[in-house]
């Protein structure tokens, strides 16, 4: 049984505000929590409708009904499971190899799945502007399926950053270099610009690499590519030339 003031709390961690007072975050599905609990990541505590995770100390879990779970769970249609984790401390920020730059990404699902490239393309560090969406929203954990343990993610003063780094730094944008023409380095910064602005002209001003996927559509009247889908084109080509 789940009591009133743990359905208070679950359930306000939904918000930003309250993950930050409670440096505690939501997980919910099996492949998700399989993946955290076998990570670094500290669990708080564990609720399911089934045993499950024999793996987990009883003291740190929970059988509950799907009643309970609908009530503590974001989602429409709730799994077998959910799980609190603690928000662990930030990690330093190494400039070497390739990283990959936010710039005011808002949609969770993007976030997410571009965790999920990084973690793919073996892109270890990936840093985001402070305007990027929560790392911990629900939807964004929902979308990473687990890659969030394996990749460091940084919030930060984006153009300081991009300012001061000495690695090379590359941007996409629809007028540039066609990225399937050039000499791509092993090192370097690329930045990834907002669903529906691109990369702020704050940003831009120190981005001397200027990159596009050029279309190949006969009419080429599409105007952009999801900032997901584009942010796989350019890290696969990156890794294919080197």
């Amino acid at each position: 049984m789940v009591s009133k003031n743990q359905i208070k709390l679950i359930t306000s961690l939904q918000q930003k505000k309250f993950r930050s007072l409670h440096q505690l975050f939501v997980a919910e599905g099996v492949k998700v929590i399989s993946e955290l609990l076998q990570s670094k990541l500290e669990l708080e505590h564990l609720y399911l409708t089934e045993t499950l995770f024999e793996e987990v100390n009883t003291e740190k879990k929970t059988i509950i009904s799907e009643s309970d779970l609908r009530k503590i769970s974001a989602l429409n249609t709730p799994n077998n499971c959910l799980a609190i984790f603690k928000i662990p401390k930030d990690k330093p920020i190494f400039e070497e190899g390739l990283m990959l730059a936010l710039d005011d990404i808002r949609d969770p699902g993007n976030l997410g799945t571009i965790l999920r490239l990084c973690d793919w393309f073996g892109i270890s560090q990936l840093v985001c502007s402070e305007q990027t969406v929560d790392l911990y929203n629900p939807k964004v954990i929902q979308a990473t399926m687990g890659s969030i343990a394996r990749v460091t993610v940084n919030y930060l003063d984006l153009n300081d950053f991009i300012g001061k780094t000495t690695l090379p730094v590359f941007g996409t944008f629809m007028e540039g270099k066609n990225i399937y023409g050039e000499n791509l380095p092993k090192e370097g910064i690329i930045v990834m610009g907002n669903e529906a602005n691109g990369i702020s002209q704050k940003i831009e001003k120190s981005i001397k690499n200027r990159l596009t996927i050029p279309r190949f559509g006969e009419l080429q009247q599409t105007e952009s590519l999801n900032v997901a889908t584009a942010t796989a084109i350019i890290l696969s080509e990156f890794r294919r030339v080197n």
